[in-house]
């Protein structure tokens, strides 16, 4: 299974950048769970295979580039890009994005082919599949209605935590998988905004630590997601603090193989 994060975020000099700013991975080049940059990030392949979008919620920074998209693809969509999310986000995205004041309403659209979005809507703890890849929902802790992921392709599972702070239900779909190849958590501030990470539902290192601990699958890799830009650098010197070696940050834009 590939799986990569797509860059959102540019240096000083145009180059990309590490940071990210918003959240948008690519599996198989064929499905994405969130879309902040997908618009903007995703390849001519990707453009050309992906029509599955799995959404974790709707803030801002997980469907920027998801109007975008669409719009990109519209007139050559020979089938619509379906849209896999809870009730709860299909009716933000209907009511406060595709709207027609803020972006056209696309599932009222079609092109020559027919539709142009479908939406696919699943309960927490819900299995459904997108073409080869099977995905579990699962609820995690965020402050608004929010959901994770295990994904499995047959042959390789990882999980997906998604923005959440400390959570309990996640911890236990995961440690009840036979094998678990990755594990994705975010950790968005550093331990001096521990206030703030409260406030939000995010993690800090000190936090992500105790949730890992959870973690019973002793052997699965943890890639750290989700690190605000502003605070980059002092996330990841607090996580190398923590001296675990399983535990590794997520490269933007590196094509991962697990």
């Amino acid at each position: 299974m590939k799986f990569q994060l797509l860059p959102s975020t540019f240096d000083e000099r145009g180059c990309v950048s590490p940071k990210q700013h918003l959240a948008c991975f690519v599996i198989d080049d064929c499905a994405a769970i969130d879309a902040g940059s997908l618009a903007t990030a995703s390849d001519s392949t990707q453009k050309k295979q992906i029509r599955d979008i799995v959404l974790t919620h709707a803030h801002l920074d997980h469907i920027a580039g998801l109007p975008l998209f669409i719009d990109d693809l519209f007139a050559c969509l020979s089938e619509p890009i379906l849209i896999h999310a809870t009730a709860e986000v299909i009716e933000i995205l209907e009511r406060d994005i595709f709207n027609w004041d803020i972006y056209p309403r696309f599932s009222e659209l079609t092109n020559e082919f027919g539709a142009a979005l479908e939406y696919r809507p699943f309960e927490i703890g819900e299995e459904f599949s997108i073409k080869h890849l099977r995905f579990k929902s699962v609820s995690v802790n965020h402050k608004v209605p929010s959901v994770g992921f295990v994904v499995s392709d047959g042959k390789t599972t990882f999980a997906f935590s998604g923005d959440t702070a400390e959570t309990n239900d996640f911890w236990k779909v995961v440690n009840d998988e036979e094998k678990m190849d990755a594990v994705l958590i975010e950790c968005a501030f550093p331990n001096e905004l521990d206030d703030l990470a409260e406030i939000s539902h995010h993690l800090t290192p000190k936090t992500l630590k105790k949730e890992i601990a959870k973690l019973r699958h002793a052997s699965s890799p943890i890639y750290v997601i989700n690190l605000k830009p502003m605070y980059r650098e002092e996330i990841v010197k607090q996580i190398g603090e923590l001296e675990n070696e399983k535990l590794l940050i997520l490269d933007v834009g590196r094509i991962y193989d697990w």
